[in-house]
């Protein structure tokens, strides 16, 4: 069974992706900042599990946990980077705090993510990454400036660095969620359509892994119609936006 290392681990798709893959008999080296979820998991299968916790977003504390990786596998041979944060921009209110914090989550915080565990899947037995982006990137939405440009800038580095490692045998899966209930979603306040339950998406990913695809897309008519959409000219997707759009609050 393959030596597997999951980020993001506690909670929503991590999570429930962790006992799916658990159930499967892979090995897990589980990371997330929340160490007790991981724990619990490491107790339910002692022999299977390999808590690394950690901030992400450390570039220390990353290549301490893929030293204890290193020490305990000398190898990978699937990496699942599914680590990530959300937060909305509110109308009226630009916040290059809140910004920052979104980029340096889900864009940086993978780099160095990339940067210790590709050594270790250099290694590995018919190496695979995989890397959680998001359906949004293909719509601008309101508010969601932030995350978009996050994930929209995590799709393009990973589908570059697909290039570059198809060349030494590392097969690369980009995952693009639709809404997905997690505690992160929960916060929406706002309609959510399609939304799947994370145990939903966990086993979908899962059924496909073993296929390498270049990409895992779901729910696929969400994704198709935001595709669709962002193909629209730009003053018909200007209008749709607006539509969409709260009022701005006044500072």
């Amino acid at each position: 069974m393959s030596r597997v290392w999951l980020t993001g681990a506690s909670s929503g798709i991590g999570a429930a992706l962790a006992q799916v893959l658990l159930e499967q008999g892979h090995h897990l080296a589980l990371s997330a900042r929340q160490v007790e979820p991981l724990q619990a998991l490491a107790t339910r299968y002692p022999d299977q599990v390999l808590v690394v916790p950690g901030d992400l977003t450390d570039p220390r504390q990353v290549a301490r946990v893929c030293q204890q990786i290193d020490c305990e596998w000398l190898a990978l041979d699937l990496v699942i980077l599914n680590a990530g944060t959300c937060e909305y921009l509110e109308p009226g209110r630009f916040d290059t705090h809140l910004v920052e914090r979104v980029i340096t989550s889900n864009l940086l915080g993978t780099s160095h993510c990339l940067e210790a565990a590709l050594p270790l899947l250099r290694r590995g037995q018919c190496p695979h990454l995989v890397v959680v982006s998001s359906a949004v990137t293909w719509l601008a939405l309101p508010r969601a400036g932030a995350y978009g440009a996050s994930k929209a800038a995590l799709r393009y580095l990973v589908e570059s660095l697909r290039i570059d490692l198809a060349t030494e045998g590392i097969d690369v899966t980009l995952v693009s969620p639709g809404f997905v209930d997690t505690p992160l979603t929960r916060r929406n306040d706002f309609p959510m359509p399609m939304r799947w339950s994370a145990q939903r998406a966990a086993r979908h990913i899962a059924r496909r892994l073993p296929a390498r695809p270049l990409d895992i897309v779901f729910p696929w008519f969400f994704t198709v119609v935001l595709r669709l959409l962002g193909h629209l000219p730009a003053s018909w997707r200007l209008a749709l936006g607006r539509r969409l759009a709260r009022p701005s609050k006044e500072s």
